[in-house]
């Protein structure tokens, strides 16, 4: 199987730089942003240069692939690749080409994840980042194999893998292909772990549905944004089912911590310091 998985990550290797386009645009400078939280009153600059994080009560906003990108990387260094590969419709389900004609044209992303090699204080690593704006984050057939794939690089070129994920889980247009791509995305993940190859999984607003149940809690250190939403069905469906009131904060980031199901709960603006201790910490200090 690894000699399969080998062959696969070489066939992705072309690689190319994103363009501009790849980096959404943030909130129009026109008007202030409300935060959901407290109500302030954010100029869209002074959210910006806050990495999207409320000044004033810490909520945080969601973020871009290019946002964090820019935060993330060392300068220059972000190579996407696999941008080219967009979704079909593979059981014809009407109205999906349209949503995602829209979907791109909201994002300026071509699919829901994207994926590169960069440098984190020149420590060579493999990014995948989800997107909430592209139709939830969901995961179909595309997002499902640009995943594996960022994978089976880090297992090629034995670099860390490093995956920011959001979604609503499966994407349901694409019926049982998109099931099928949480088995894919969790034996990639095993393949890893059995190289010995560090997997850090960053869990933002929301991680739910397919995506929780298959490679987002399957990390070696589970890192999540703080308020995030993470759980399978989500507070809604599981009160309407079990026709019992959740307690405050169910299934929220520092709920999950408190329950031993993510490993820490990191503000924004420390994450790159974090990741950076955490790669050294798996190199031996020798990265």
């Amino acid at each position: 199987m690894s000699e399969k998985i080998e062959k696969r990550a070489a066939a992705s290797s072309a690689q190319t730089k994103p363009p501009a386009a790849q980096v959404p645009a943030t909130q129009a400078t026109s008007a202030s942003v409300s935060c959901p939280s407290c109500t302030a009153e954010i100029s869209p600059a002074a959210l910006d240069a806050n990495l999207k994080v409320c000044p004033s009560c810490g909520y945080h906003f969601r973020m871009e692939p290019g946002e964090r990108i820019a935060y993330l990387a060392d300068p220059g260094t972000f190579v996407e690749f696999c941008r080219s590969m967009t979704s079909l419709n593979p059981i014809s389900m009407e109205g999906y080409e349209e949503k995602l004609s829209e979907a791109g044209r909201k994002s300026n992303l071509s699919e829901a994840v994207v994926t590169g090699t960069c440098e984190i204080e020149q420590i060579p690593v493999v990014l995948a980042l989800m997107s909430f704006s592209f139709m939830g984050g969901s995961m179909g057939s595309v997002v499902g194999e640009k995943i594996t794939r960022a994978m089976l690089k880090g297992l090629k070129t034995r670099r860390p893998v490093i995956i920011y994920t959001t979604s609503g889980g499966a994407r349901m247009q694409e019926g049982i292909f998109s099931l099928m791509q949480m088995a894919k995305t969790a034996s990639a993940a095993a393949e890893l772990d059995r190289a010995g190859i560090p997997l850090f999984m960053v869990l933002c607003d929301p991680t739910t549905g397919g995506v929780t149940a298959s490679f987002a809690m399957l990390g070696d250190i589970a890192i999540a944004e703080p308020g995030a939403l993470i759980g399978f069905a989500g507070p809604r469906v599981i009160e309407g089912t079990i026709k019992q009131t959740l307690p405050d904060g169910f299934q929220r980031a520092e709920f999950q911590q408190d329950k031993g199901f993510v490993d820490l709960v990191c503000p924004r603006r420390d994450q790159r310091s974090l990741l950076v201790k955490l790669l050294k910490a798996h190199s031996g200090g020798n990265a």
